[in-house]
Formats: structure tokens, C-alpha cells, sequence
């Protein structure tokens, strides 16, 4: 630098040069705060420096050297002659110039006497160059805007007012002057220091070569450079968070951790949160929802360890800081509020902010994109070591840009891969934890509709499954997949509707605009008001880190607040509304050193694994599928879905609330689920619905009153149709409403009471320590609950399990009585392939799904291994026995092996049919529609499999059935207890549904097996086969007809026989529907059981009544009788003791005839042949003889001695002794 000399005075120098400027810069130090701001909203930024202009457009680059000296000429003689007052500049006040383009924000000093000072010296610069002063207003750039009145405006002033003061005294003046330059073949230009004129020596500085203010480099940060990306830039490099000081009363920058800190004093756990809280657009900004949010922040399910918070404006930060509650829980945060004068304000309208109870340092991470970054954290006493050196861990806040353009899809992708690479660079070894708002569309639907609608291109598409794809390569966990796969989701819905409106990828959604009006006002109409999984907290554990558990918050409407919103006449106040359009997400972490316990623990080497099966390109399109399914009317219409809707509430309505009954009886607990297909969501239009009821009564009672209830429903819509009595217990088949129904009872009062909670409860609780035939009757509401509480997709679920059932219905293999599949295999061979594939977190679409479920299983070996959930079987026990050819594990005890009807025959066929459907799923130009064998215009018809059945064997066993008595109900017990000791298709010649005579075969095909060597068997070793199976049929035969309880040979025939191809070539399937009879068919078997249960309803009604208080014994129950009193009598009631003795040892009585009921504690009333009733206490079979409840004679079914009623007739003591009328 050289000084400059003094010149003979110049001539007047013209002030019109924009390549040359005088001005003032303030002291480094105070950049920072003010290019946060000027980089995002300055078109100058890249150029100028934060300044404020003396006089600008200057003198020409030619007269640089002229002018600064004429200026050091006049500030010398101004100096000289009046002492030039020393000049302060403070800037703290923000306003703004409004002009065509739009308008300037900036900040400047309002103070009288400092703005005059400044004008003065602007006054004397333009008279040394012999110029006139103008209008002049001070002032430093902070943005522009687009249009003045515009609300983004209003912020970004607000923004700049928000500034702390920039203040210092000016002691020197810049000249600058713009070089032009190529930036990546781009011209572009930049001020830089051509000299300086120091004020208080008035001396002029000049540069050898103008000197750059900004490096270089920071002027390529318009364009995103994926290789250039990892080395993002940072705004500033380890800032400290701030905390609250309450003795000052104000956020103050953290000092920073100690120089030692205790490895004891890390925690165990740790939870993390993420929270879109949506920014308000409109100024001046709404404070209404603010309370809720914070709410929602402190309530149970919200509050964290760390919180991740997007869309964060300075109007929320300052009224979230505000709160002492949110002070207390959180003391360390990333930004301080921006009302405090000393803190700066957000860079952007939409900001990420960390608030944490742990303290931390952070970096931010540009994408080189304005407004658009990562906030990068490292925890001081989270972490891990590797050796002597401690590796901190790390987390990554996102907000990626939203929208499903080409353009946003692309901009989604590179700040994605900026994040991943920065993270991979920089912390290759260090745990991870990447948490916030995604925006990557999840839904099938609106990417498909997208893609119809041309509104993105297919590469768009491939984009957002190379983002997932990225995501689960770099070895992150999504802790919503990984929870929800090992424990469950926690936020269960029971709602039906639910199942059937969802599409692919809208599990787990977390922007919900079909529920959420706020998501709904944000996208509008159009194919994206679809549920999406945008919000999202990723795992890198690196052995320090396992997902421990996930939950939303934020789903609750809460009251809009009357905080001090900005605009008071808001009359949304106190109205109910979610607290954001994003639901929040928190994941619970487990911090350990020793992370053996994530895998899939002990069962893990018993696990078969599942390897991914790409489809082929005819089989990838979902829409294809879902049309070929409907067609094949597997997907119900809105009016079958309203129909079983107002059938299954009016069943509840009957079952729970008698309405004839005005009497409340304490209101016992009682729930009605249904269970099934239906329960399940994967009904059909030709599908039952399975309920299950339970309650605090026993099931005789409960039946008795559930009987009595519906019959009076009958004018409604209600036919009791039969009531079943099998091992598991009764069953009533009903008609409501036209839809066919079957309704189960489980007593646990427990169960019943903290419904739905129950359900969540691990099965090792010891609420679950119940009598067998209880927890099985629990065991398909149990096992439902577990699957759709675990499936990651379960529209990808529902479509596949359609798919899978339709295909063995049409290869004949869906029956589950005869050993093959039916739909609870189907669920758990499905459910477990879904979660196999999706445990990483990896989304996989349905179409690949269904080609790895056939091909997994295709090549299963049933011999050696066992299909169960390794998530639910973490440390497997069952056993298997040497008579379970097939085992597929449910999930609840008992009864475990859901397969146990297979035998070895139907687990050859079924595993053969699989191989053959992989094998045509691997075929190039397969169609679903092909798949399914049909042309995907109509169902295919039941004949068709039969026809290739009857075709497909050369031998068959025919089994003969033959019914001719007048009891259709009888008939078709006889062909359903049958048909339990076969395995066997049925077919029929064509009847009338009027014929009351009946004949049908039961068929099996017969295939002969190779020998262990694949050879032939010999002609000598056939005969000797099929002698060996006349025999066994033989057999088989007199075991049918020696049951009386079931055959008779006044009414019905079977024979079982060898017969030809030819001779059943004429067959066709019986469609007709065994069991669709009324209970008035078996009423007259049934009297004596409902005599019973009027008994039952008459004591459940006398036992409810005695404790209640005189207002609820105002109403009687209608239609129930009232109870005679007990007559008066002097002989005595003979004991059942005394019965048993009389009747084992009068030599007038046959023992044999008798039958004991007595009562069993678990399972009601049970029947016991006299003969076999134990007597000595210490037989094990032994029963008090106080449970005995009746004796009755087998061969009439006379009951003989009633303990309730106190008849005897066996000795005439009781009532029995007391004449006829007085015995009612």
C-alpha cells in the first residue's frame, strides 16, 4: 500500500460509476448475525459486504486516486476548521423501501444526531467532488421481497428488526470497486477493496490489488454439486446451544462441558423426538395453536430426551421459550429466543430447532441450496469408545423440500445423499441418529395417480425407492419398522375403515389429511390429500444404540389457545383442533455396550431366511394386480361394507344392551370383537363374520341370556340359526341382517374390563394364567391383535393375502379341515415374510412380496424346519412331535401348531402347488391374471378345478354318502362329522335345494410314490398296496357306522371304495351351504337345555339384584318370569350321595344308564357316566360330590334328580314328595 500524495485541485468529478463505491463496513466481528440473514434473502450477498453506502453510484475507476484524495483534502479542512465531531453508527432498527420490483428491507440508525453526523460527512464527501448533496437515506441491506404488501415481506422485516444492534464507531471509509469474473462459465462480478481512507489520520490506503472481502468459493453455492456436497459449508463451526440462567433471567450461550466428564453419568436410555410443529404463513401470525403444541410437547406420550422441532418461525420460538414448563424439561436448545435483544434471529421462515436435556455442540450443514440444511449434534456424554478415543454421537436433523415434482423429487434426493455423505466423511464410526421431516410421498396411490396423471416421470418415481434404498444401504434403522415388527404398534386402530381405505406405504402415516383438517387445508384436492410416512427417526446403533420402542403424539384435538396472538380478534379461540398438520413421532433408544439381544435372539438359528425375489417386469405393475383381484370380486362394495357395519352394531347393541330392559343390572363388562376374516380386514363379500364375546359371566349364563335376547330381536333382523356344542365349547350360528355370523363366548371378567389395553399386554403377564379352553378361546382375538399391531404394511398385506387365498382356492388347496391352507396359515406364512423383508426398514412393494412369499416357500423344507415369527418366538420351545408333517406356529397358546390337520399327503400337494406357482411367477411376460388361471374377467368357476382334479388321477377312493331323513339339520351334522374324518374333496351329483334325500362322494386321488431310490413300485408290491388299503377302507367303514351318536342306518349310508377315473368323470362340486337350517330343526333335542337357561337367566337376574340399591330395583325385567317361592315341605332332599349308592347297588336299576351333570369350575356343566364317576378322594379323576348339579337316564334323557329344583324321583324326597301342582 502506498500514501497517497497531495494534487493541485481537481475539477468537479461525476458521481455516476456503478462498478465503484464509498461506504462504510462495519468491524468483522458483527457479520455473522447479519450474513446469516443477507445469504439467504440479499440478491447482493455473493458481492457486497454488509455495508452502508456514502455515496454510491461513485466516481469512475479512472478517478479513484483523484477523488480520495480531494475527499482526505475536505475532512482535513473540515477537521481544521470546526473540529469534525467523532461519528457512532448504531443500527437497530429494520424498514424498508418499496419500489416496482417489490421492496428492500433494511436496518438502520433512526437516532437524530447520529444520522445528521453521518449526512454531514456524506455532505463534505460530495463537496470535495465538487457535487451537490441529495436526499440521502442511511441505511445497511438485509433482502428483498416481491411484493411489498405480501405477508413474506412483513416477516422478513419483522426478521431484521429482530437483529441485535450492530454499533460501532466509523473510523474509516471504504472504496470499492467491482471485478468482473467467470464462476463455472458463468460471468458473474464482486466488490472488493480498492483503498481505504482512515478518518482519524486522514490518510487513504490503497490495495495493491483489490482485495476479495468474501473467499471465492462461496460463489459457486447456487447450483447443488453432489460431489461437492459433502463438503458443505457451515454457517459456523461447533456453536454451543443455549441455556437458561434464572438469576439473570435470560438465554445465555452454554460455556461449554467440563474438561472431565464421568462416564457414570451417561444415561441408559434415551429418547429421541421429531415434531413439525407448521410455521403460521399469514402476518400477523396466529399464536391460537401454540398451547396445544406445547401441550403436546410436555404430555406423556411427547416428552423426550431430545426434540427434534421443524417449521419453526421466531414468533413460536420466542412463546415456546417463554414457558417455564418447557424451560424445566428442556434447558439446552440450539436457538435462543429471538426477542431477546442479544440473540439473533432464525436464518429462515422455516427453521429446525433442538431442544435437549443433555448438552451438546452442533454445526450447520448448508445443501447449497438456500434455506435448506442440517443441523449436525454432537452429544458431550453420548457416545461410545473405541480404544482411548471417545466417539461421540451424532445426530442429524432433516427437512427435506416438499412437493412431488421431477424438480422437489430431485432437490429430495441430493439433500438427502448431502447428508448421508457428510455423515459417512465425517462420522464414519460414530453412532447415528437422523431425525425430522423426510417429505418423501410413501403412498402407492398418490405415486401412482402421479404418474397417470403425467405429473411426474417415471424416473421421479425410481427416485423416491433410490432414496429408501439409500436410506437402509448406509445401514440406518427406521425405528418405526424396527418397532413396530418386534413390539407392535402401540397406536392400534380398531376401526374398520381404516383397513379398508388404506393404500400401500400410508401405514404409519404421520401427515394424515383424510383425518387431520390441517394436512387436508395444506394439500388441497387432488390425488395427494393421501396419507404419507413423512416424518421419520432413523438408527445408526454402531453397538451403542437399539430401538427399544416408537410412538406418535399429537393425534388428540386440543383447544386453540388465547395466547398473546398477534391478532386479537381471532374467533378461533377455544375451538377443538390438532395442534399441527404432521403427527409427532418419539423413539425410545436402549444404550448398552452389548447389543447381542437386537438380533433375533435364540430362535434366530432356526430361522429360515428369506432372500427378496425380484418379480419380472409383467408383474410389477400394483394397479394390474388390484384389478385382476377385483374382478375376481374379492374386494368388497361400499354396500357390503355397510351391510356387516349395521349387522355387527346391531348384534352388539342386542348382546349388550337389551333394549326391551330398562334394567341395568350394574352394568357388567362386556365386549363383542369380531375375530376372522373380518377382524383381520381381508373379508369377502361371501365371508362369515366370526365375534367373540366376552364378558364376567360363565358361558352357560351368558348363552342363556344372549338365546333369550336374540330371539326377542327377531321382528329386527335376527334368526338364531344353531347353536353348536364341540369340544371348544357352544357357538351360535346366527343370521343379522341376511349376514351369516357365528357368536363365541370367553369368560374373563379382566379381559373384559381393560379392553382394548389387555391386548397389549406381553403374553408372559399374569393376567393370561387362565384354564386352557379360555385362552383358547382368547387365542384368534390374541393372535389377530399381534398381527395387526406387527404387519409394517398392511395394504400391502391385504392385497397379497387376497391374492395368495385366491390362488389356492383355484388350485383346490384352501381347506384347512382337510390338512391343506386356510386363512390363519395364509396370515402367518404372509405376515412373517412382510416382516422378514421390512425389519431394516426397508419398503417393499406388494408385488415383491407375493414372488419372495411363493419362492421362500417353494423351497421350504416342511420335514426338517418349523414356519414361525422369529419376532414374537424369540426363545422357541415348542417340540415337535413325529406326527406333525407341517408346522406353522401361531403366536398364543394354546394349541401352537396351526397346521396340525395336515397330513402327509396335503402338505406334499400343497408344497408341490407352490413350486409351481413360483416357477410360473419366474416366468417373463407372466400376468397376474395368468397367475391366478383365468382371463380376469370372471371369477373362475368351481367346476373347473373339479374337472382338473378328475382328471388329474387314475384311481380315486370314492366315499359313498347317502341321507334321506326328513331333518336337513341332522343331514348336515352327519356330512360335517364326516367330513372331520376325511381328507378329501367333496363333490355331488345336481340337487334341488328342496330334495330331502341326498347323495355325495367324498373323493381322494390317489398318486403313486416312487421308492427311496426312485424306482417303480413292482406289480407284486401293488397288489399287496392295494389289498392293504381295501383293508384299511374296511376298517374305516365300521368305524362310521359304529358311531350311533352320529350314524343311523334308518336315515343315512357310506361305503368307501376303489374306484376308476371313468366312474366319477360325471361329478360336479356340491355348492350348497351345510348348516343354513333353523334351531327349530333341533328344538326338540333342545328343550330340556332351554328350560336350563331360563333357569340360568332367572338366578343371573336374582344374583344382580340383591346387592343393588333401592333406585335400581325399580324396574323389573320384562319377559322374565318371576321365580315362585320355594314350597314348604317336611320330607328331606336325599343327597346325590345317597342317589349314587341306590343306583350302583339296587339290583333294579341298570347304572349303566346313567348320567352324571356336575359342575366344572373352568368350563361349566360337564356329563359323566355314572359308571365311570370316581369315588375316592385320592383318584385323580375324583369330583367333590357337591358339584353334582343332576342325574339323568341315558336312554330317555329323563333328568331323575335335580339339586336346584330339589326333585327326586329316584327316592320321592323334595318337591318330589309334595303333590304335582305344587311343583311347577
Amino acid at each position: 500500500m502506498a500514501t497517497a500524495e497531495a494534487t493541485p485541485e481537481p475539477a468537479a468529478l461525476p458521481v455516476g460509476s456503478y462498478d465503484t463505491a464509498l461506504c462504510l463496513i462495519p468491524p468483522k466481528h458483527t457479520w455473522a448475525s447479519i450474513d446469516r440473514l443477507r445469504m439467504l434473502y440479499d440478491k447482493a450477498y455473493e458481492k457486497w459486504p454488509p455495508h452502508v453506502n456514502i455515496i454510491y453510484p461513485f466516481v469512475g475507476i479512472d478517478s479513484l486516486t483523484s477523488a480520495s484524495e480531494m475527499i482526505v483534502s475536505e475532512l482535513r479542512a473540515w477537521k481544521e476548521a470546526s473540529g469534525a465531531p467523532k461519528l457512532r453508527i448504531r443500527l437497530g432498527e429494520a424498514d424498508a423501501f418499496s419500489h416496482r420490483q417489490g421492496g428492500t428491507i433494511f436496518i438502520c440508525d433512526k437516532d437524530p444526531a447520529r444520522a445528521a453526523g453521518l449526512s454531514e460527512l456524506r455532505n463534505h464527501v460530495l463537496s470535495a467532488l465538487r457535487q451537490s448533496p441529495g436526499s440521502y437515506q442511511m441505511h445497511m441491506t438485509i433482502g428483498q421481497s416481491d411484493d411489498a404488501s405480501s405477508s413474506s415481506h412483513e416477516f422478513l422485516l419483522e426478521k431484521a428488526s429482530l437483529l441485535p444492534a450492530v454499533e460501532w464507531d466509523v473510523e474509516e471509509l471504504h472504496i470499492l470497486i467491482r471485478e468482473r469474473i467467470q464462476i463455472d462459465g458463468n460471468a458473474t462480478s464482486q466488490m472488493k477493496i480498492w483503498g481505504v481512507i482512515d478518518v482519524a489520520t486522514l490518510s487513504v490506503s490503497r490495495m495493491a490489488e483489490p482485495a476479495a472481502i468474501y473467499e471465492t468459493e462461496r460463489l459457486a453455492q447456487g447450483g447443488v454439486d453432489s460431489e461437492h456436497d459433502v463438503e458443505a459449508r457451515n454457517r459456523n463451526t461447533s456453536r454451543l446451544p443455549y441455556v437458561f440462567s434464572s438469576s439473570e433471567q435470560k438465554w445465555k450461550v452454554h460455556p461449554g462441558p467440563s474438561s472431565q466428564l464421568e462416564e457414570e453419568s451417561a444415561p441408559q436410555s434415551l429418547t429421541v423426538a421429531s415434531y413439525n410443529v407448521l410455521a403460521e404463513f399469514e402476518y400477523p401470525p396466529s399464536q391460537d395453536r401454540y398451547p396445544p403444541v406445547i401441550q403436546n410437547l410436555l404430555g406423556k406420550s411427547g416428552i423426550s430426551d431430545i426434540v427434534v422441532l421443524e417449521e419453526v418461525t421466531d414468533d413460536f420460538l420466542s412463546y415456546l421459550l417463554r414457558d417455564d414448563r418447557v424451560r424445566e424439561e428442556y434447558p439446552f436448545t440450539s436457538c435462543g429466543p429471538p426477542e431477546q435483544s442479544d440473540i439473533e434471529p432464525l436464518p429462515s421462515h422455516l427453521n429446525t430447532v433442538v431442544l435437549s436435556k443433555l448438552s451438546f455442540s452442533w454445526d450447520w450443514v448448508s445443501f447449497r441450496r438456500r434455506h435448506k440444511g442440517s443441523v449436525i449434534l454432537q452429544f458431550d456424554r453420548i457416545g461410545k469408545r473405541n480404544g482411548d478415543v471417545f466417539l461421540p454421537a451424532v445426530l442429524s436433523t432433516v427437512h427435506l423440500t416438499c412437493g412431488l415434482t421431477d424438480g422437489s423429487v430431485a432437490n429430495k434426493k441430493l439433500e438427502l445423499q448431502s447428508i448421508l455423505k457428510y455423515l459417512s466423511k465425517t462420522y464414519p464410526e460414530n453412532p447415528w441418529i437422523v431425525a425430522g421431516d423426510f417429505n418423501i410421498t410413501t403412498s402407492a396411490y398418490t405415486i401412482n395417480t402421479a404418474l397417470k396423471k403425467k405429473a411426474i416421470s417415471s424416473h421421479t418415481a425410481d427416485n423416491l425407492t433410490e432414496m429408501e434404498t439409500m436410506i437402509t444401504e448406509i445401514g440406518l434403522t427406521d425405528a418405526w419398522s424396527f418397532s413396530r415388527v418386534r413390539y407392535g404398534d402401540s397406536s392400534f386402530d380398531e376401526d374398520q375403515r381404516h383397513l379398508r381405505d388404506v393404500f400401500e406405504g400410508e401405514e404409519g402415516a404421520t401427515f394424515d389429511p383424510t383425518v387431520n383438517e390441517l394436512a387436508a387445508e395444506t394439500v388441497g384436492s387432488g390425488f395427494n390429500n393421501r396419507p404419507q410416512r413423512y416424518d421419520r427417526i432413523l438408527v445408526k446403533g454402531q453397538d451403542l444404540f437399539t430401538v427399544s420402542g416408537f410412538n406418535m403424539f399429537g393425534k388428540n384435538r386440543g383447544l386453540l389457545g388465547s395466547g398473546a396472538a398477534a391478532d386479537d380478534s381471532s374467533d378461533t379461540q377455544g375451538k377443538p383442533s390438532y395442534a399441527s398438520d404432521h403427527w409427532g413421532v418419539r423413539c425410545s433408544l436402549k444404550l448398552a455396550s452389548d447389543t447381542s439381544e437386537q438380533t433375533i435372539d435364540d430362535s434366530s438359528k432356526l430361522l429360515v431366511e428369506v432372500q427378496v425375489k425380484a418379480p419380472p417386469d409383467s408383474l410389477a405393475d400394483v394397479s394390474e394386480l388390484r384389478e385382476c383381484l377385483d374382478k375376481q370380486n374379492v374386494f368388497p362394495s361400499e354396500s357390503d361394507i355397510n351391510e356387516r357395519e349395521a349387522a355387527l352394531a346391531l348384534l352388539k347393541e342386542v348382546i349388550l344392551n337389551d333394549g326391551e330392559s330398562g334394567h341395568v343390572r350394574g352394568k357388567p363388562a362386556f365386549v363383542v370383537v369380531p375375530v376372522g376374516s373380518y377382524g383381520l380386514g381381508v373379508w369377502t363379500a361371501s365371508s362369515d363374520i366370526d365375534c367373540l364375546c366376552i364378558g364376567p359371566i360363565s358361558s352357560r349364563v351368558f348363552f342363556a341370556l344372549a338365546v333369550q335376547r336374540l330371539r326377542k330381536a327377531a321382528m329386527r333382523g335376527i334368526k338364531v340359526l344353531r347353536r353348536v356344542n364341540a369340544h371348544s365349547g357352544t357357538m351360535l350360528e346366527l343370521e343379522v341382517l341376511g349376514i351369516k355370523m357365528d357368536l363365541q363366548y370367553c369368560p374373563s371378567t379382566f379381559i373384559a374390563e381393560t379392553w382394548p389395553h389387555a391386548m397389549r399386554l406381553p403374553p408372559s403377564d399374569p393376567v393370561f394364567t387362565l384354564p386352557t379352553q379360555t385362552l383358547a378361546k382368547l387365542k384368534p382375538v390374541r393372535d389377530l391383535y399381534y398381527i395387526r399391531r406387527t404387519i409394517p404394511d398392511y395394504a400391502a398385506f391385504k392385497v397379497a393375502y387376497q391374492l395368495i387365498k385366491c390362488w389356492a382356492k383355484q388350485r383346490g388347496i384352501y381347506a384347512a379341515k382337510f390338512g391343506y391352507l386356510g386363512g390363519i396359515h395364509i396370515s402367518i406364512l404372509l405376515s412373517r415374510v412382510c416382516k422378514l423383508l421390512s425389519y431394516d426398514g426397508k419398503s417393499v412393494s406388494v408385488h415383491t412380496i407375493l414372488t419372495t412369499f411363493f419362492d421362500h416357500y417353494a423351497g421350504f423344507d416342511w420335514k426338517s424346519h418349523m414356519a414361525f415369527d422369529p419376532f414374537f418366538h424369540k426363545r422357541l420351545r415348542y417340540v415337535r412331535t413325529s406326527r406333525e408333517p407341517m408346522v406353522i406356529l401361531g403366536y398364543h397358546a394354546p394349541n401352537l401348531n396351526t397346521a396340525h390337520t395336515a397330513s402327509p399327503p396335503s402338505v406334499r400337494t400343497i408344497s408341490e402347488e407352490l413350486k409351481r406357482a413360483s416357477a410360473l411367477l419366474s416366468q417373463e411376460g407372466m400376468t397376474w391374471c395368468g397367475f391366478i388361471g383365468s382371463d380376469g374377467l370372471t371369477e373362475r368357476a368351481p367346476e373347473a378345478g373339479a374337472a382338473e382334479f378328475l382328471n388329474a388321477y387314475k384311481t380315486y377312493v370314492r366315499i359313498d354318502v347317502q341321507f334321506w331323513g326328513v331333518s336337513l339339520a341332522k343331514g348336515s351334522g352327519f356330512v360335517g362329522w364326516l367330513e372331520s374324518r376325511c381328507v378329501m374333496l367333496l363333490v355331488g351329483r345336481d340337487a334341488s335345494e328342496e330334495d330331502q334325500d341326498y347323495q355325495g362322494y367324498y373323493l381322494i386321488g390317489l398318486d403313486r410314490l416312487e421308492g427311496a431310490n426312485n424306482e417303480s413300485i413292482g406289480k407284486d408290491e401293488m397288489k399287496i398296496t392295494i389289498g392293504t388299503l381295501r383293508t384299511v377302507l374296511e376298517t374305516f367303514e365300521g368305524q362310521i357306522r359304529g358311531d350311533e351318536k352320529y350314524f343311523d342306518s334308518k336315515s343315512c349310508w357310506m361305503s368307501a371304495s376303489l374306484v376308476k377315473k371313468s366312474e366319477v368323470s360325471h361329478l360336479r362340486p356340491d355348492g350348497r351351504e351345510w348348516g343354513e337350517y333353523t334351531i327349530g330343526d333341533d328344538e326338540s333335542e333342545g328343550e330340556e337345555e332351554e328350560e336350563e337357561d331360563k333357569e340360568d337367566i332367572e338366578q343371573l337376574d336374582s344374583d344382580a339384584d340383591a346387592p343393588m340399591s333401592s333406585k335400581s330395583k325399580k324396574r323389573p325385567v320384562h319377559g322374565t318370569p318371576t321365580l315362585p317361592s320355594r314350597p314348604a315341605y317336611t320330607g328331606k332332599f336325599r343327597s346325590s350321595a345317597d342317589v349314587i349308592s341306590r343306583l350302583r347297588w339296587d339290583p333294579e336299576m341298570d347304572s349303566g344308564d346313567y348320567i352324571v351333570g356336575y359342575e366344572d369350575r373352568f368350563l361349566g356343566i360337564r356329563e359323566r357316566a355314572l359308571d365311570q364317576w370316581k369315588s375316592e378322594q385320592t383318584d385323580e379323576e375324583f369330583i367333590p360330590q357337591h358339584r353334582i348339579e343332576y342325574f339323568k337316564r341315558r336312554s330317555d334323557g329323563v333328568v331323575v334328580w335335580d339339586r336346584k329344583q330339589r326333585r327326586d324321583d329316584i327316592f320321592g324326597s323334595g318337591v318330589s314328595s309334595l303333590p304335582r301342582e305344587g311343583a311347577s
